[in-house]
């Protein structure tokens, strides 16, 4: 491993700063980690959006880059450079950025790295694995002066931004509650045998910070979600989004009390994860209590305030309740609201998210307040879906001290929010 990753010197640092900061006029090289399903939206970002260059594609398994490479081709675009390893992307000084739509576990430390070439990253949310993690993060994108932008898309769509700033002005008094909800109709993953790696997979690299453990297809693409060692569950998987808009629209950052419930219910297979989880968390805001609740329901469910109308299964989005009303979100970039005891209509709006666009403005004024989901705003979301997971696997309430990062009395608790990393793949104490 080339040390310099963890180890760069302050000159380097600003070396790097002057050859990877992009004109307002320049064309921005963007390489893709991860060329999954999340990972096709960002190569599609690239290939289409005005001055910007697809310049490679990072993926451990070699089917996913070549399916996308033949997608180029179809469209008589050049084929670009294909890597297993995003150190090699992170030599390169004629990249300016990369996009990471890899496993949970890979998110932090791709982009402590890339900060630390001297690179702006995109990442995926969430953001971090645990809440180590969500620190590291933040403390590396300010150290080498990088733009970073997490993947809560809901944060740059106009509808929601103006949701956010009513309830902010008092067109809803005061408000107390936020619930999230993702309510999506997953079927069981079965099990699956250990089986042989499959041809063109560096698995090894695909573990990474993890331990090492057999192969088996629940482990690999997409289901690695319901594994502890690779994702973090729904409440990490579809409902940070949920989280992400709660702490938005509610004004908060830390909480002081976290509790979580739930457990799977069912289905027998290889799912470690909760598929139900319900999650309250206190916090004091002024000297004033607010609430957010999250709920989390895997199988058939109720429409809760008509989020999810017409699409049977899926209640994704958010309510937030105030003292002259409450307003409802639905989905990522759709919102309305009802006023008063007799619940008459409100504003509403609809419009879609220019998320990606976003981070490219960014890159191009090098301001971290034209970012809509700067870093710390999405690794401070994660922490509380971190918080809300540690305590459904202790069954118990946990006491956020905000100062330390650390939970009141409860050493067990504190060993849960980070994790033992596989060398050489460890996010350093020092970014």
């Amino acid at each position: 491993m080339n040390r310099r990753y963890f180890l760069m010197s302050s000159a380097a640092v600003t070396a790097a700063k002057a050859v990877q900061t992009p004109s307002p006029n320049d064309t921005i090289r963007v390489a893709v980690v991860g060329c999954g399903g999340r990972g096709n939206s960002h190569m599609g970002a690239w290939t289409r959006m005005p001055g910007v260059e697809l310049a490679a594609l990072v993926d451990v398994d070699d089917s996913h880059s070549e399916r996308y490479i033949g997608a180029l081709q179809r469209r008589n675009q050049k084929p670009v450079p294909t890597f297993r390893d995003i150190r090699k992307v992170l030599d390169d000084k004629t990249i300016d950025a990369v996009s990471i739509a890899t496993p949970n576990h890979w998110h932090t430390l791709q982009t402590i790295w890339a900060c630390q070439a001297g690179k702006d990253v995109y990442v995926e949310k969430p953001c971090s694995h645990n809440v180590f993690e969500s620190k590291q993060i933040i403390a590396a994108a300010r150290k080498y002066n990088r733009l970073v932008q997490m993947g809560s898309q809901s944060r740059s769509s106009p509808a929601l931004q103006e949701a956010v700033q009513k309830l902010k002005e008092g067109e809803f008094g005061e408000v107390y509650h936020a619930r999230a909800l993702c309510f999506k109709a997953r079927n069981t993953i079965g099990k699956t045998p250990v089986e042989p790696v499959p041809p063109g997979v560096d698995y090894d690299m695909w573990l990474g910070p993890a331990p090492v453990k057999p192969y088996t297809k629940n482990r690999f693409h997409y289901n690695w979600h319901w594994f502890w060692d690779y994702g973090n569950g729904d409440l990490g998987n579809q409902g940070i989004h949920e989280v992400d808009i709660a702490r938005w629209g509610l004004g908060v950052t830390h909480p002081t009390k976290v509790t979580a419930l739930g457990g799977k219910y069912m289905f027998d297979d290889d799912q470690e994860t909760p598929n139900t989880i319900m999650a309250s968390l206190e916090f004091i805001v002024d000297g004033k209590p607010k609430l957010m609740t999250f709920d989390v329901r895997h199988w058939y469910s109720n429409n809760e305030a008509g989020i999810g109308g017409g699409r049977p299964g899926n209640t994704i989005g958010n309510t937030f309740y105030g003292s002259k009303g409450y307003l409802v979100i639905d989905n990522y970039n759709k919102y309305y609201s009802f006023m008063g005891r007799e619940q008459t209509p409100g504003p509403a709006r609809t419009e879609r998210d220019t998320h990606f666009e976003n981070w490219i403005q960014g890159l191009r004024s090098r301001k971290t307040g034209d970012l809509t989901a700067e870093i710390e705003e999405g690794a401070m979301s994660c922490v509380l879906m971190h918080l809300a997971n540690v305590s459904y696997r202790l069954g118990r309430t946990l006491n956020w001290d905000e100062k330390t990062w650390s939970v009141k009395n409860d050493p067990e608790a504190n060993r849960m929010l980070t994790r033992q990393y596989r060398a050489p793949y460890v996010v350093p104490e020092k970014v």
